[in-house]
């Protein structure tokens, strides 16, 4: 399936500002589920610097800085990307229970030996080794993931002696779906993982960020995706251009089988409709877009997505 995102962020300043440097995580990934075939940015004024890498996590990252005094600053991401899914579903039927990848993702690997002093079978699970290791940072307290008894306590439900960890993960993603109410008006970035536990409210971030704390309460390593979602009218009305919106969905590390992604906001498999920008611990790795402003007074911000099928 190819898309074509656009994804635009307005700001207005009451008062002008003179200098800016911000970041940008809003070119897709490329990696084997999608290819992103070009992306580039529109960015009104026209930046002094601008310069791209790849972060710690493998995320595409723009700089750019504007010096001359503006009111409003535009910026742009238009992409190409196709999606490649999974050609069959064996990978949810990994029968390995939870509490055997919580024993894996805590054993010493073996380090710092060549492959001369390792016997052939050693050599082999070299890849999954490393897998392994890469995903142990996600079983850690991120910023905006703390681990909590509150999050143990709500997770417990779902990980039941001897189960499965696909069986785990689907359960608590059902369980989010059904407790927890999808509310645009009850949380803000800064919103804590507690009231959202509490008022069982929140959005689609909060949902992300709820599964991973209630994995990683149970030794599991878990992800955080942002990215996009195709979003169809309802038979018989027109396609709202840039009537869509940023996602987020997290991803759990299931060895043998490696991430599998899972959307609590809709109560999903991701397959061919989500398109993924970044990962990272949580959302403070893959904010789509920061920085600092020198001036401007008070500011709005709006925001205008738009997934577009390419047939």
């Amino acid at each position: 399936m190819k898309y074509r995102i656009t994804h635009s962020t307005f700001y207005h300043y009451s008062q002008p500002v003179g200098l800016c440097q911000n970041e940008a995580r809003l070119q897709p990934r490329i990696f084997w589920r999608q290819q992103c075939h070009n992306s580039r940015f529109d960015i009104k004024p026209t930046p002094m610097d601008f310069s791209e890498r790849i972060d710690f996590f493998g995320n595409r990252v723009a700089y750019f800085a504007i010096q001359q005094p503006h009111t409003q600053l535009i910026v742009t991401a238009i992409s190409e990307v196709t999606i490649f899914p999974r050609q069959n579903n064996l990978d949810l039927l990994n029968q390995m229970t939870w509490e055997q990848v919580r024993s894996l993702l805590q054993e010493s690997p073996l380090l710092g030996q060549s492959q001369s002093q390792l016997g052939q079978s050693q050599i082999q699970n070299q890849d999954q080794t490393l897998e392994v290791l890469d995903a142990r940072q996600y079983v850690l307290d991120s910023p905006m993931v703390i681990v909590t008894p509150e999050l143990a306590d709500y997770a417990q439900g779902s990980f039941l002696p001897n189960r499965a960890l696909v069986d785990v993960v689907h359960d608590l993603m059902q369980r989010i779906y059904k407790d927890f109410t999808y509310d645009p008006a009850f949380t803000t970035i800064a919103t804590p993982l507690s009231e959202v536990l509490s008022f069982r409210r929140g959005v689609c971030q909060d949902f992300a960020h709820l599964a991973i704390g209630c994995l990683r309460a149970y030794g599991i390593a878990a992800r955080y995706i942002s990215g996009y979602v195709e979003t169809l009218p309802e038979p018989g009305k027109p396609r709202l251009v840039g009537a869509d919106a940023s996602h987020a969905w997290f991803s759990v590390y299931i060895p043998g089988t490696g991430w599998l992604d899972f959307d609590p906001t809709n109560n999903t498999v991701p397959l061919d409709q989500h398109i993924t920008l970044a990962w990272g611990r949580d959302y403070a790795d893959v904010t789509p877009l920061k920085g600092i402003a020198f001036g401007g007074g008070q500011h709005t911000l709006s925001v205008s997505v738009d997934v577009l099928r390419l047939e």
